[in-house]
């Protein structure tokens, strides 16, 4: 029987830094793909995306691939200050969308799984971040909403796998994304979760 999997999320999600194997998604994909399975693997990550975002084009992606799991790696963008100390998405509201999400996923589906946020390892060079003066992640925040989402989860019965202290030094890029190591880290971590439960 086949089964779709759609994998929502940003830049990380997306591939963003990885080199050898275009990101943690697509590594997924291809340890699927080796094991000869009727199951596909959609990487719906967008570059940027907060939980509006998301919330915004999960409809569409979602009704025209009939998925039978997904799973979120959202929440890194929502946590971003600005110069002036004002959140980009406000606990409350984050919640709301998260909320929103699963309630959507659910009309597919009960296998949901929401990969958490990860802390950044050099908050010097993500407040603020290269490529935008405006834009701050600090580990504080992150981890607000990461635990946020761990509880929402809890609440909402669908599964929380926690990569809040997954990377190491050497496994991210530019403060913020994971380059060909970090992806790997995130994979492996993924894979083995989604075994352990017994839904690969």
């Amino acid at each position: 029987m086949e089964k779709n999997i759609c994998i929502f999320g940003a830049s990380t999600t997306w591939g963003a830094w990885d080199l050898e194997k275009g990101g943690w998604v697509n590594r997924l994909r291809l340890f699927i793909d080796s094991q000869e399975s009727d199951i596909f693997v959609y990487n719906l990550g967008v570059s940027g995306d907060n939980t509006f975002d998301l919330l915004d084009r999960f409809d569409i992606e979602a009704e025209a691939r009939q998925p039978n799991l997904f799973i979120f790696s959202i929440g890194d963008n929502d946590t971003i200050t600005h110069s002036n100390g004002e959140h980009y998405v406000q606990l409350s509201q984050y919640e709301q969308n998260i909320k929103e999400l699963i309630k959507k996923s659910k009309v597919f589906t009960n296998i949901i799984v929401f990969v958490g946020v990860k802390k950044v390892l050099d908050e010097s060079k993500t407040t603020p971040v290269s490529w935008d003066d405006d834009v701050h992640y600090t580990n504080r925040n992150i981890e607000i909403y990461n635990s946020k989402l761990r509880t929402i989860c809890e609440e909402e019965g669908v599964l929380f796998l926690d990569t809040l202290n997954l990377m190491a030094p050497g496994d991210i890029e530019d403060g913020l994304h994971p380059n060909s190591q970090g992806h790997e880290k995130i994979f492996q971590i993924v894979k083995d979760f989604l075994q352990e439960k017994e839904i690969l």
